[in-house]
């Protein structure tokens, strides 16, 4: 059997190409040509190495998630459940509020206006967010146990909360809020932080 041609491109920043076209542009704006032309690859290579468009989408939402969307994890360690919530809208603030970055959320905007045939990536996109507030809601109940928050507190509640907040503010950054505003947004949401 013959081997196939050595690539010649590098994968890693091909990827890192593909996922800022997405988070501009989206599941279903971004065009094969988009990306090929981004990455510097023709679309045999893109299927060779990547499988498919929907592959593609995948691996870049894994790197934007591990990357400029990864403080999730960081403020999840943080001591307190204040804490915890000022560091993940911190991090929504970093994130979005960014010069270098493209407006907006890619796990928010990336699967937000798919037809019919972007299904499973709006199905993917949303076990995300779901998978990332439960992680929110177990750290919270964890805190309730310690004392940390309220008993009265709803660990749930306060977790779709800040998901919303969250979300909200990568809608604001796609529609032009600068960082400052984002900033407020975010202290307003602090303000209304249980304890």
């Amino acid at each position: 059997m013959a081997a196939g041609r050595p690539r010649t491109f590098d994968t890693d920043a091909a990827l890192q190409s593909a996922m800022l076209v997405f988070w501009r542009k989206g599941f279903e704006g971004a065009s094969l040509t988009d990306l090929t032309s981004a990455m510097g690859i023709n679309p045999p290579s893109l299927y060779a190495a990547f499988g498919s468009k929907e592959a593609l989408f995948r691996k870049a939402m894994d790197r934007y998630e591990a990357g400029p969307g990864g403080y999730t994890p960081k403020a999840l360690q943080a001591a307190t459940a204040r804490e915890v919530a000022e560091q993940l809208l911190q991090g929504a603030v970093e994130l979005h509020g960014a010069p270098r970055n493209p407006k907006g959320c890619l796990g928010v905007q990336g699967a937000l206006a798919c037809g019919p045939a972007g299904e499973p990536i709006r199905d993917d996109q949303s076990a995300r967010r779901i998978f990332a507030e439960q992680l929110v809601r177990k750290r919270l109940q964890r805190a309730r146990a310690e004392g940390d928050l309220p008993k009265d507190a709803s660990p749930a509640d306060l977790a779709r909360y800040l998901r919303a907040v969250i979300c909200g503010m990568a809608v604001q950054s796609a529609d032009g809020a600068t960082r400052k505003q984002l900033q407020h947004t975010a202290d307003m949401a602090m303000r209304a932080w249980p304890g």
